[in-house]
């Protein structure tokens, strides 16, 4: 199994969880009034942000299809409905879609600005510098997207059945074949759905903030 994230979000997140674990207990401690509870509210809040944007997205990549876990929507898409998966400025798999039509969807980690890209890419060329001749060619300006997309695509093209030239006799065989390794996979469409966990962290804890400012205002 592939699994990309952002360890600078992950590190980001998890701060924030225990500064905020640090000031409730200070809250329930000291907190006595209407401002603390506002500020409880904040912190809570601020955790499912940090669990929405820094714990949840992920690229993940296993023998059945690519999955795409962005803060608020998952984007699975089965093998064989992938058509590609392309290194722009963040990581963009094309799929074939529940109506048939091709669809588009980005990654939320790994994505990059045009600057940060050009440096990453003048930092591998000089790390292509200090290996042998052949090792530096496959090196040289690649960035984390475009390693996560090259991995990808090669896992992509493993699962997916290869197709039997014309005129080969196997070529009837290689297609049943292929039809069969599509079902197994269950869906050959790629499909978006809400999470509804990260629908809850954002929710809840917006509901509950949402109240102790009226409270707050009102008192």
């Amino acid at each position: 199994m592939l699994k990309f994230r952002s360890t600078a979000a992950r590190v980001g997140a998890w701060t924030w969880m225990v500064f905020a674990a640090l000031n409730l207990v200070d809250i329930v401690v000291r907190g006595r009034d209407t401002t603390a509870l506002v500020m409880a509210a904040l912190l809570i809040f601020g955790c499912g942000l940090a669990f929405v944007l820094g714990l949840r997205p992920i690229i993940l990549g296993d023998d059945s299809g690519v999955t795409l876990r962005n803060p608020l929507r998952d984007v699975r898409v089965p093998w064989a409905a992938v058509r590609k998966i392309e290194d722009k400025d963040a990581i963009v798999v094309r799929y074939r879609g529940t109506d048939g039509a091709e669809r588009a969807s980005r990654a939320w980690v790994l994505q990059t600005s045009p600057r940060a890209r050009a440096k990453a890419e003048a930092r591998a060329r000089a790390d292509a510098k200090k290996v042998p001749g052949s090792a530096a060619d496959h090196l040289a300006g690649r960035t984390p997207t475009q390693y996560a997309a090259q991995q990808l695509t090669e896992m992509g093209d493993r699962q997916r059945p290869t197709k039997g030239k014309p005129g080969n006799p196997a070529a009837a065989a290689e297609k049943d074949a292929q039809k069969t390794a599509e079902a197994q996979l269950g869906k050959t469409s790629g499909t978006v759905a809400w999470s509804p966990a990260a629908v809850l962290a954002l929710g809840i804890p917006g509901a509950f903030l949402l109240a102790t400012v009226i409270i707050a205002l009102t008192a």
